[in-house]
């Protein structure tokens, strides 16, 4: 398993990037003075700050010393909690060795803004980047006598003004002008007609190189708004028609009034005249949510809104809506499909060119073959060829662009007569009697799965024989008596070494690692020793709870460091395979999951090492309301939990690189943050006690009242068991009780006489489809919740926990109903929950 691609989107999010603060905000640097790398400007109304900062991805798994990674000057949201950049302005020149000293912004002595910097090995300064606006002293509309400012002023743009009187604005240079990714409220995204100078969003190239990406979006004289592939400007999408510009207004206006959240905010402008053709918007109230327009890395443009409630940025409207509508937004070789988390993959027998690069979503490198083509000239003939390679048909799918029509070829067999004829060939597709064939790399091939894509072409994807013969190998020659011999020896003697490392190890009865306090090899987390957990947990007598796969206990390091040691029952793997589990689980950060800081594989114990929950688990606010620690959580927090619940399953399920089967979904195994803030436990673990999911149940201690019915039917178990289990959850969240206990007083010795009537499961859904879901609510809410959102999440649940596993949404599909971008109809009650209804229903009329 590649240990980046398991990095996880949520830590980029919220790991807080390298950026520094000075004692007093200001908003002005004037000549003779410097912003440092720790200093920064502050608009007067503190929504936006100016300074040195590093991209927070950049900065994951290394040293908080390092001064290695790039460096930028930049623009962000100052209040919002997810740092957010806006503008940069050394994105083509990131600062790669920082010298803390003498990096600096500063006005040079023709009077440009500029950023400069000295390498270790460097007496002088080296210019990094500057304004580039013409010398003050050649200019004679500016007086010489004059000096300038820097203001980063309230709407996010960072002016270079002449100071001759107070009261002057006259502008010698502005950021607005020179956009990044992101247009902000009363930037002009357009092109001046006298001079050509365009002004443009072009995508920054990942999340940790701010750079110049694949997608630029400009305004042109003849298409109107078009988004452009840099590399290939002949390539486009038309978002807006200039035969619509003077309609795209209204338009635009109708479209924003339809969402409650932006309904009345903007004010929309078109301008065209004789000097120039621009778009530009504003908000109508200063105090206005923050909101921006940003053009992705995969190349759609988005409009974006701070939720405060979700304490994230929100996607309220996007063109084109499908991501796969942006021309070869996935890169060469791979296949796009809008309808799915993530949308890009790679062909069938080729992997990612650079799982780094898909890690921070520069896709540009797309996928590579794993085994090369076979094809070679016949004879002295060089326009012969021979090739032992086959083709893989992919369906219903939007052919690339840049065919070449083979005419002669008038038959299918033909048409693949003429690929394999050509060493260049990759592709072809037949279809109405007419042969097209590509040759080299295969772009914007899209999955008729998407949201714009009704095609239904086939692809016939040139592979070399053995991706798609696995079982056809040809036999080997008989290895030679004296090498067998000479490999039996050597495989003898390296078989005695091990055994003498083990017995050595065994004798010192550890790991093989130094201090708890170093980390160890296992991908970077910290290698525990046992005596050391004994000590942390004052030997394992504050215990935090148990489940499937062994009890936890509360611990408190050196430094003051508040763990929860897992001790896992039946876990007897070697070192080897532990430390491996290890690494890949280590490696999964996301701020839905519980990170793991560390293990310990001494002996025969085998423990893992987790950040502590100040808030403990769900299952403690949800149903033991009596005790005096237990916060009764508000509907706002319940909503928040499900969600995030659903955000860390989809990162398990759907953003690593090897799908992770959680298998025991259930209050228990979440947790809360001092925040509130859910974190997904126990993921990952049924590699440690060897569960093979394609049993039947017995051989698997889930939990009853959670687990999917295909449990009992000993199929395949896949991800949908999950969200079964993410389904019951969510009925236990709406209630505030077991879904299995009856709603009684805290006398229980007089039950009712058939408790099928009270599972809540079947009430819910009863209610859901009678239109009655108030009554269902936690009473401890008095109240106080959301109609709309209750009835979405009751839906959700009723989703989640259909009979047939095909029937239950995806978890990506979860999260977007929950963060209200998709809407779902009332689901049918599921066959066991209606039988469940009949036979209570025959129990009472008797």
């Amino acid at each position: 398993m590649p240990l980046l691609y398991i990095l996880v989107l949520g830590l980029l999010l919220s790991h807080t990037p390298r950026c520094c603060s000075s004692a007093t905000a200001r908003d002005t640097l004037t000549e003779g003075q410097v912003l440092a790398v720790g200093d920064k400007l502050v608009s007067t109304n503190g929504k936006f700050v100016l300074g040195f900062f590093q991209p927070a991805a950049s900065t994951v798994g290394k040293s908080q010393n390092s001064t290695s990674s790039s460096w930028y000057l930049g623009i962000w949201f100052n209040k919002i909690p997810v740092f957010t950049v806006v503008w940069v302005a050394n994105r083509e020149k990131p600062i790669t060795h920082l010298n803390m000293n003498s990096t600096k912004l500063k006005f040079s002595s023709d009077g440009n803004l500029v950023i400069v910097t000295n390498h270790a090995d460097a007496v002088t300064e080296s210019l990094v980047w500057s304004t580039h606006i013409v010398n003050r002293t050649q200019s004679s509309s500016v007086n010489t006598t004059t000096s300038s400012v820097v203001v980063l002023l309230n709407s996010g743009n960072l002016a270079l003004k002449v100071t001759d009187s107070p009261s002057s604005d006259l502008r010698l240079w502005q950021s607005f002008d020179y956009p990044t990714d992101v247009g902000l409220p009363g930037a002009k995204l357009g092109r001046n007609k006298v001079t050509g100078f365009s002004r443009r969003f072009i995508s920054k190239k990942s999340l940790i190189d701010l750079g110049l990406g694949s997608y630029s979006m400009e305004v042109e004289d003849i298409s109107g708004i078009v988004l452009k592939r840099r590399n290939n400007p002949v390539v486009k999408y038309l978002i807006y028609a200039t035969s619509g510009s003077s309609s795209l207004i209204p338009m635009l206006k109708s479209l924003l009034d339809l969402h409650p959240r932006t309904k009345g905010l903007f004010n929309l402008t078109y301008v065209n005249n004789n000097q120039e053709e621009y778009y530009t918007y504003t908000l109508l109230h200063e105090s206005s949510s923050s909101i921006f327009v940003s053009l992705d890395i995969s190349g759609q443009v988005k409009l974006n809104i701070w939720s405060q409630a979700n304490q994230s940025w929100q996607t309220i409207y996007s063109e084109p809506a499908d991501p796969c509508s942006p021309p070869a937004t996935c890169g060469p070789f791979t296949v796009c499909n809008g309808n799915a988390r993530p949308s890009c993959v790679c062909m069938e027998s080729f992997s990612h060119k650079s799982w780094h690069d898909w890690l921070f979503e520069d896709r540009t490198g797309g996928c590579i073959r794993n085994t090369p083509l076979h094809c070679s000239t016949s004879g002295n003939n060089k326009n012969m060829t021979s090739s032992t390679d086959m083709f893989h048909p992919i369906a219903r799918v939007a052919l690339p662009y840049n065919p070449q029509i083979i005419g002669f070829a008038t038959t299918q067999s033909k048409c693949e007569e003429a690929c394999l004829g050509s060493c260049s060939c990759t592709a072809y597709s037949y279809n109405n009697s007419r042969c097209s064939a590509w040759h080299g790399e295969l772009l914007s091939v899209n999955l008729n799965d998407g949201i714009e894509n009704n095609s239904e072409d086939v692809l016939y994807l040139r592979l070399a024989a053995k991706d798609l013969l696995p079982g056809s190998r040809k036999k080997k020659r008989k290895p030679k008596v004296g090498v067998v011999t000479i490999v039996s020896i050597i495989g003898f003697g390296l078989i005695m070494v091990m055994l003498l490392l083990l017995i050595w190890r065994n004798k010192f009865k550890w790991c093989g690692l130094p201090m708890y306090d170093n980390p160890g090899s296992a991908g970077g987390i910290v290698a525990f020793r046992y005596t050391d957990l004994v000590r942390a947990t004052k030997s394992f007598s504050k215990k935090l709870g148990g489940g499937g796969f062994g009890s936890v206990y509360k611990g408190v390091l050196n430094d003051s460091t508040s763990i929860a040691v897992k001790r896992l029952d039946g876990a007897r793997q070697g070192e080897k395979q532990f430390r491996a589990e290890v690494s890949s689980i280590g490696l999964i950060q996301h701020i839905n999951l519980v990170k793991l800081i560390g293990f310990c594989c001494e002996g025969d114990h085998r423990l893992l090492v987790y950040e502590h929950m100040l808030n403990g688990s769900l299952d403690g606010h949800l149903f033991k309301k009596s005790n005096a620690n237990v916060v009764i959580l508000s509907w706002n927090i319940r909503y928040q939990i499900a969600l995030g619940v659903a955000r860390g399953l989809s990162y398990l399920h759907q953003g690593c690189r090897k799908c992770i089967i959680h298998c025991d979904i259930k209050p228990e195994n979440i947790l809360l943050d001092a925040s509130f803030v859910p974190k997904v436990a126990d993921f990952g673990l049924a590699a440690f006690v060897g569960r093979d999911f394609s049993r039947i149940l017995t051989s698997f201690r889930g939990t009853v009242g959670y687990l999917a019915p295909e449990w009992l039917t000993g199929v395949a178990i896949t991800p949908k068991v999950d969200v079964y289990g993410f389904g019951m959850v969510l009925f236990e969240i709406i209630s505030g009780r077991r879904n299995s206990s009856p709603e009684t007083s805290d006398n229980t010795s007089s039950k009712n006489s058939d408790q099928n009537i009270e599972y809540f499961p079947v009430q819910a859904i009863s209610k859901l489809h009678g239109g009655d879901l108030k009554s269902l609510v936690d009473p401890q809410l008095h109240g106080v919740f959301s109609l709309e959102e209750a009835e979405r999440v009751c839906k959700v649940a009723c989703w989640c926990i259909q009979d047939n596993e095909f029937d239950r949404p995806t978890m990506g599909e979860v999260v977007r109903v929950l963060e209200g971008q998709q809407d779902i109809d009332v689901p049918p009650m599921p066959r066991l929950l209606a039988a469940i209804t009949e036979q209570s229903g025959a129990a009472t009329s008797m």
